[in-house]
């Protein structure tokens, strides 16, 4: 099964588009294009931003849209985060050709996909910033390459989220430092939810990646 990602429903960023870094925002479960998009005043000037719509829709009554299935016991399968990290890449095919610089920024299930993506595509990435998030077990191809060239990661959780399971959590507490160059922050009493802390942390990461980008 495929997922293909709607760029008609995509919300971009006001500005120029082509030679600039951009930055691909993927929302969580029952949110959508709109949810954070409502970040781009708190980022650094001179990137683009895409802000995507999930290619699902969850279960009624849910709203929003998803990008894969939490309804049953293979609700979190690296199978289903993978088909839609590979929606990603292909709107990344279409979409993004004129970028300096791609970096994901995810939150939830859309910080899984955007590992997941970084895990399918190394080379595609500059950066990824993971809110609230998790690397889906088991191991993928590239992942070798990875502890090789060790990509940026910025992961930031809080102590009170409650959404993310446990064993998640902590196999991405020691998946990431082996695989990347992490900028890892837990924040004191913090759900499943972005702080005003977290955002000024994520300003800095997103800065030192176009910096870097426009750079090269």
């Amino acid at each position: 099964m495929s997922l293909s990602i709607d760029p008609a429903a995509t919300l971009w960023s006001d500005g120029p588009r082509e030679g600039r870094p951009l930055l691909v925002l993927l929302h969580g479960y029952g949110a959508d294009e709109r949810d954070l998009f409502g970040l781009v005043p708190y980022l650094p000037d001179g990137i683009a931003v895409a802000a995507l719509a999930a290619p699902l829709t969850p279960p009624w009554p849910m709203p929003g849209r998803s990008w894969y299935p939490i309804d049953d016991l293979q609700s979190r399968s690296a199978a289903a985060i993978t088909t839609a990290a590979e929606s990603v890449l292909a709107w990344l095919d279409e979409e993004a050709g004129g970028a300096a610089s791609v970096a994901l920024l995810g939150f939830s299930q859309g910080a899984a996909v955007s590992l997941q993506a970084l895990r399918l595509d190394p080379s595609r990435f500059g950066a990824v910033v993971a809110l609230s998030g998790y690397v889906a077990p088991g191991d993928l191809p590239n992942d070798p390459l990875l502890r090789e060239t060790r990509p940026r990661v910025f992961w930031g959780r809080g102590t009170h989220d409650d959404v993310i399971p446990p064993h998640l959590i902590d196999h991405t507490a020691q998946w990431l430092p082996d695989h990347s160059e992490l900028s890892g922050r837990v924040y004191q009493g913090l759900t499943h939810s972005i702080s005003e802390q977290e955002l000024t942390d994520v300003r800095t990461f997103v800065s030192q990646w176009k910096d870097a980008a426009t750079a090269s």
